[in-house]
């Protein structure tokens, strides 16, 4: 049963194409003035889902209440009260912004003005340029404007910041936090763990069209054996030695007690555990192996190290 508070509620959802099957009975919900992440590797059913949520597509069975309804039977509804930035957008290269935002405030029944929006992103000096003469970042704060133009009490941002650079991304995120301050619950799907980390109060992990965790940053990150990592890199061999050079064998870590994983990428070791112990025992374990070592360093673990270690490292198309 839907819960008042929940605007997104999901319960079983699939959703196939052909003999794909892009999502695989999932349930969730979102609460009202929450900033809800989806992440996921390409392919694990992101943005079926997110487009079923928003009515753009109908699925095959589950149960989807956007704002208390059906948004395949109340389409015209969701359209008024929600706001969506798609993954891919674009605009004709000699429309000027003025003229996008006049386009699309016809769409609905009301609206805010669209100048004290230009202000407030940023963008109130460009209101007569071409989109063609928007930077990236200016590009994505336009359909964010877009987004929100019917003041919705719901917003979807599909891959917000792709293709941004840093300090464009930290502004978007600076936005992101501004739209839930207003009130408005807000829906992002990112490849960017950092990203989901800054800014959600929960994320769900997609892997293979399931949630295979649910939960804020801090608990997926202080789950068991995820929040300690401990890194150095080896030398190669003795120092001012003429000793042959030692073989790492990354087992002989992975025996000490505590230690979850073991990770080696050329000379680079990462070791995941939650011992506090460990750091003693590691180095016991290479100096008895002869092994030289430099820049060991602990490190809390990130929601990139929790993504990795439940999806994979696996390259997917």
């Amino acid at each position: 049963m839907m819960e008042n508070q929940d605007v997104i509620y999901v319960e079983g959802l699939h959703k196939s194409y052909g003999e794909v099957k892009a999502v695989a009975g999932i349930s969730f919900q979102v609460q009202a003035g929450e900033i809800f992440g989806m992440v996921g590797p390409n392919g694990s059913g992101k943005t079926t889902t997110i487009e079923c949520i928003e009515g753009m597509r109908q699925p095959d069975a589950g149960t989807i209440r956007l704002l208390g309804v059906d948004p395949q039977q109340s389409s015209y509804l969701i359209r008024e009260r929600t706001g969506v930035q798609l993954q891919s957008s674009s605009l004709p290269a000699r429309m000027r912004v003025q003229e996008a935002l006049e386009l699309f405030a016809s769409f609905y029944l009301k609206t805010i003005d669209w100048r004290d929006l230009l202000e407030e992103l940023g963008l109130a000096d460009k209101r007569k340029a071409f989109f063609s003469q928007l930077s990236g970042g200016q590009k994505q704060r336009l359909f964010v404007a877009l987004a929100l133009l019917n003041q919705p009490e719901v917003v979807f941002l599909d891959e917000l910041t792709t293709g941004l650079d840093p300090q464009a991304r930290h502004n978007t995120w600076d936005l992101v936090r501004k739209i839930r301050e207003k009130g408005t619950t807000v829906f992002i799907t990112t490849h960017f763990m950092d990203e989901a980390e800054q800014l959600c109060d929960r994320v769900a992990i997609l892997n293979y069209g399931r949630i295979i965790a649910l939960d804020t940053p801090a608990n997926l990150v202080n789950q068991p054996g995820m929040s300690v990592r401990i890194s150095f890199q080896l030398n190669g061999g003795r120092r001012n030695s003429q000793e042959a050079r030692p073989a790492f064998n990354p087992a002989m870590i992975g025996a000490i007690d505590g230690v979850q994983r073991v990770e080696l990428n050329g000379e680079e070791v990462s070791v995941y555990g939650r011992e506090e112990s460990l750091v003693g025992a590691i180095i016991r374990s290479l100096e008895e192996a002869r092994l030289d070592f430099h820049n060991l360093h602990t490190d809390q673990a990130t929601l990139e190290d929790v993504y990795l270690a439940l999806t994979g490292r696996t390259i997917r198309d």
